[in-house]
């Protein structure tokens, strides 16, 4: 599977920081729990990549709709950090 391969796999992503000064994304589906920590710096980078593919997605979304934007529901904050599925 790549990057650009749909899925039907559901996971909670859950980030927020450490008591250790770190960021913490944390991956749970099926039973699979993953944390990553990562230093703030780094942290700060994957926000950058993230941010940079947004604008791209939003790009590649505008150009083949003819306009507007294409916009999906957010799940609530979970305690101690974001959390996405």
């Amino acid at each position: 599977m790549g990057i650009d391969s749909e899925s039907e796999v559901a996971a909670s992503l859950r980030i927020g920081p450490t008591t250790l000064g770190m960021v913490r994304v944390y991956v749970e589906s099926d039973g699979l729990e993953l944390p990553m920590d990562f230093d703030p710096d780094e942290a700060r980078e994957i926000a950058e990549e993230l941010r940079a593919a947004a604008d791209r997605a939003d790009a590649l979304a505008t150009a083949s709709k003819g306009g507007g934007k294409a916009g999906r529901a957010r799940k609530g904050a979970g305690s101690g950090g974001s959390e996405r599925s």
